[in-house]
């Protein structure tokens, strides 16, 4: 049999390279995070108020069936704002209820340092995107699959596809960390690599992590 070994490392940004927020989907119900109750009080609105107007627009922008100019006059009338103060909350709120881990940024360049390739497999719609993934940071990985940019999010098998097609190699080359669990069953039956992200130092411990260094 055949021994394989992990060729690339794939991640999530909101809640693994981007700590902070909880935003998530719970059997088709969206529970919100700081970003989205921030904006509701900045916008000074009823969480639910802000739910409703976001609604469709929100969620098909997620994977790109609307375009940003679009999305940004659906909520921009929705919120009686202009879209260019909407774009900027959103954009601050993010910057707020986020912040970068660069102790696994500086792990992920030790990797490809060593001929690992480094891949981000996401959910965002455009605002998170901009906010989340600054190019400073992002430019140096082989392959950023954004659900915004290829019209399909997970835990849609496609999404797990269209990732180790890119990426060019076996599913079993492939590690993928996520910090929702919901994301990595599907991933796994793919024949993928996961682990569930609940922090660095959990991470760091796991022995597939800790082996990815001993090349």
């Amino acid at each position: 049999m055949k021994k394989w070994q992990i060729r690339a490392i794939l991640l999530d940004v909101g809640g693994v390279l981007a700590l902070g927020g909880n935003s998530k989907w719970k059997k088709g119900k969206f529970i919100p995070s700081g970003v989205h109750l921030n904006m509701a009080k900045k916008l000074k609105v009823s969480i639910d108020q802000y739910l409703d107007s976001i609604d469709t627009a929100y969620v098909y922008a997620i994977t790109g069936k609307l375009s940003p100019k679009k999305v940004l006059e659906i909520l921009s009338q929705n919120f009686g704002i202009s879209s260019k103060k909407l774009k900027k909350f959103y954009l601050d709120s993010y910057k707020k209820n986020f912040k970068q881990n660069k102790k696994l940024f500086n792990k992920l360049f030790e990797l490809k340092k060593q001929g690992y390739k480094i891949a981000v497999l996401s959910d965002q719609w455009f605002l998170s995107k901009e906010a989340l993934m600054p190019e400073k940071l992002y430019k140096n990985f082989d392959e950023l699959i954004v659900s915004c940019d290829v019209g399909v999010r997970k835990p849609n098998q496609k999404i797990y596809q269209l990732a180790v097609k890119k990426l060019n190699l076996s599913s079993k080359e492939i590690l993928f960390i996520d910090n929702q669990k919901w994301n990595l069953e599907p991933a796994k039956k793919f024949g993928i690599n996961v682990i569930l992200f609940k922090s660095n130092k959990q991470l760091f411990k796991e022995k597939i992590w800790r082996n990815l260094f001993k090349k």
